[in-house]
């Protein structure tokens, strides 16, 4: 938003602010790109799970539950003993992974930069 915008333009609710909600979970990006970028749209758990270094199981399904209810992928149980759950992207999930990307592609192209900020006390990089 610009300077001088309208008062309503910063609402609680306002666009930027529900995108950046969908951020407030450090997981949430990297679980879209995992099953974007690794596995095509679509994973089981334990695959995600293997495919995410440092996420416990328990964030993982947490992330997925929060994920399922913004719309942004669908849990599909498949009817095997014991049964595998596969979550896929939704259409809605496959538009929000294309500003995921820049994300990602601008910290490839700017890994120097990052470097050199400090670290966050939450950051278990130090």
């Amino acid at each position: 938003m610009r300077p001088g915008t309208p008062d309503e333009a910063w609402r609680e609710d306002c666009a930027p602010r529900r995108v950046l909600e969908l951020f407030a979970t450090k997981w949430t990006s990297m679980v879209l790109h995992t099953l974007h970028a690794r596995h095509g749209g679509s994973a089981r758990t334990g695959v995600l799970l293997r495919s995410l270094p440092g996420i416990s199981k328990k964030m993982l399904t947490q992330t997925l539950r929060e994920m399922e209810e913004s719309g942004l992928v669908t849990r599909h149980v498949q009817g095997t003993i014991p049964p595998a759950v596969e979550y896929r992207l939704t259409d809605l999930g496959l538009r929000f992974v294309e500003p995921v990307e820049l994300l990602y592609d601008w910290g490839r192209a700017n890994a120097d930069a990052l470097d050199l900020l400090r670290a966050r006390r939450s950051s278990r990089k130090r």
